[in-house]
């Protein structure tokens, strides 16, 4: 799903250094951003990935044998990594993909786990596990990560409205 059904203008696109601090900020600790990146091609991205190691980010440049959706293997096989280890948890993902790492993940009382998304694309099996503790953020809303607003059809908390965007 896409917001803009067209890709982004530079002003359209996230910032992710404020996306770290946010992350930081939320929950008061350290936070270690991981950017995982379908490299089978065997190219990557260097501007973007430079960019990312300037922002403190770890990219992770994975490669695939066959079809498989490499970039959802490797944050799978890092969310069963962290269920073994203390730490809270944000992911950035609307993908229901993760639903049992999630699951696994909320069953320590000891650990905070969220989402940072497009609150209306958020898989509907996530959403429901915000009764089991799962924060959903919004990126635009609560993060603050693009500079200009995007044309998005969501459901607005009243306390949230603002006339003055629409106008």
């Amino acid at each position: 799903m896409n917001v803009l059904n067209r890709r982004p203008n530079p002003e359209e696109r996230p910032r992710w250094d404020r996306i770290t601090k946010f992350a930081s900020k939320v929950w008061g600790s350290d936070v270690v951003p991981l950017f995982f990146l379908n490299a089978t091609s065997g190219q990557m991205p260097m501007s973007f990935v430079q960019a990312l190691l300037a922002m403190g980010y770890r990219p992770i440049p994975l490669a695939a044998n066959g079809d498989e959706k490499v970039v959802d293997l490797g944050i799978q096989r890092t969310l069963e990594a962290i269920a073994g280890r203390e730490g809270d948890v944000l992911l950035a993902s609307h993908d229901g993909d993760f639903l049992p790492q999630i699951e696994r993940l909320l069953a320590d009382d000891g650990r905070r786990v969220g989402l940072l998304a497009f609150r209306e694309f958020v898989n509907g099996q996530l959403t429901s596990l915000t009764e089991e503790g799962l924060e959903i953020f919004d990126l635009e809303g609560d993060v603050d990560a693009f500079t200009s607003p995007l044309p998005r059809v969501r459901i607005i908390p009243i306390d949230e409205f603002d006339p003055l965007r629409y106008l």
